[in-house]
């Protein structure tokens, strides 16, 4: 299957990842926050938006969404019920939805928001996570209407997936995740070689995703709650954590990043 994944830059620093069918010339859009981009993207490709995914509700992920459908009228909306469009396909944790053939299962991965989805799509074999705000490169999303008991078991959740799947965050948020990672993990080599590249990039417009679950392994504080470098350094900043429940650790690093 010849499926090229593209991001169309929006706002500040949101991607829209656009999945594209090279031989029908077909697409579809995750997490369209604007219409606009996505429209212009479309055109010059001579490409035709057929489905529209969504992660969650709030509107830089779905404030294209009712816009694209004046353009595109046959366009498929997938969604959960509570993510606020009109959805053609209603997902929920353990279902499915496809890509020319492609299956993406649905993943519940809720605490950035009470129902936020993920989409683990298998191309021969290689799969690709649309994690919108849960997980970020380095980092992971706020907890709106969520909870952070919500958010840790989304994180190990995804934390089981192969150390190969590309993940696809929706926002530019890497550089400054990884200033606050060597907040806690100063000596962290990986991490200093991973911020020197994302500021290069970031530089130069250019985005740092999608990411290696390996990748994010080794730099990412979130998925490393049960090293020691990193309960040392949350308990430098004078937070009371209990090094057996990693969920201590996970929230005092969310408040820690609130605050950074």
């Amino acid at each position: 299957m010849s499926i090229q994944i593209h991001p169309i830059k929006a706002f500040n620093d949101n991607y829209i990842w656009t999945l594209i069918n090279k031989n029908n010339k077909q697409a579809i859009v995750i997490d369209p926050g604007q219409a606009e981009p996505v429209a212009e993207y479309m055109q010059e490709h001579s490409l035709e938006l057929t489905s529209i995914w969504t992660t969650h509700h709030h509107h830089d992920h779905i404030g294209g969404v009712m816009e694209l459908q004046e353009y595109f009228p046959m366009t498929h909306i997938v969604a959960h019920s509570e993510h606020g469009v009109e959805e053609d396909q209603t997902i929920k944790d353990g279902g499915s939805v496809s890509a020319w053939g492609c299956s993406a299962q649905i993943w519940d991965v809720s605490g950035h928001t009470a129902t936020h989805v993920a989409y683990v799509l298998d191309i021969d074999g290689q799969k690709h996570c649309f994690c919108g705000d849960t997980l970020f490169s380095a980092g992971c999303g706020r907890v709106f209407t969520g909870t952070i008991e919500q958010l840790y078991d989304s994180f190990k959740r995804l934390n089981g997936l192969p150390a190969d799947t590309l993940l696809y965050p929706a926002h530019e948020y890497t550089a400054n995740n990884l200033r606050f990672g060597l907040s806690i993990e100063p000596d962290n080599v990986a991490m200093q070689q991973a911020l020197a590249q994302a500021e290069e990039k970031t530089a130069a417009g250019i985005p740092t995703l999608p990411v290696t679950l390996a990748h994010e392994r080794e730099v990412n504080v979130f998925l490393r709650v049960n090293e020691p470098s990193v309960i040392a350094g949350v308990e430098a900043k004078n937070m009371s954590v209990d090094s057996d429940k990693p969920l201590t650790v996970f929230a005092a690093l969310r408040e820690l990043k609130d605050n950074f």
